[in-house]
């Protein structure tokens, strides 16, 4: 004799980097499993699965989170923005990258680059928050996240070099 159980399933709308996602989960889906599974955004990582290594971090509502510790069906009616969302508009197809994005290109703030969506999204709030960091403010912006690769030098640099190209860019459009 086998015993079925269904779980009852929410039809769930998340908005997500300006789009509206319309997704059918259980109460207990997690919103980084609702964004890689449900939505099709794979840029938001998983790794420890207990919010201390900072991989799955996404903005809600402007601030991070850590995505695997919040459920999906609390996430309604919030803005989400993703490590795919994070480029910026410039009129053409693909956009632009980011002050955070460039920067990290710029001062090679990657290896492997699993925990980088989660720096990505952890320092684009960092900076709206404290846009010229010092070098120690910087270390402390970062230090939620986890990283085994880089020993965090380039990544410190990739946040001070993200804070002088979006003063550049604010003097561009002024």
């Amino acid at each position: 004799m086998t015993t079925e159980t269904t779980e009852q399933l929410h039809d769930v709308r998340l908005h997500v980097n300006g789009a509206v996602h319309e997704v059918r989960v259980p109460a207990r889906r997690l919103l980084s499993d609702a964004l890689r599974h449900d939505c099709g955004l794979t840029g938001t990582h998983v790794g420890c699965e207990h919010g201390v290594c900072g991989a799955c971090t996404v903005l809600v509502d402007g601030s991070p989170v850590r995505s695997c510790l919040m459920f999906a069906v609390s996430a309604v009616d919030a803005e989400i923005t993703t490590v795919e969302g994070l480029t910026e508009d410039d009129g053409t197809e693909q956009g632009r990258l980011s002050p955070v994005q460039q920067a990290f290109s710029d001062c090679h703030g990657l290896q492997c680059g699993f925990c980088t969506p989660g720096f990505l999204t952890t320092i684009t709030a960092g900076l709206r928050d404290n846009p010229e960091p010092t070098e120690d403010e910087a270390r402390e912006m970062v230090a939620g996240n986890l990283c085994r690769c880089t020993g965090y030098q380039n990544i410190v640099k990739s946040v001070l070099r993200a804070s002088e190209i979006a003063a550049e860019r604010e003097g561009e459009s002024a």
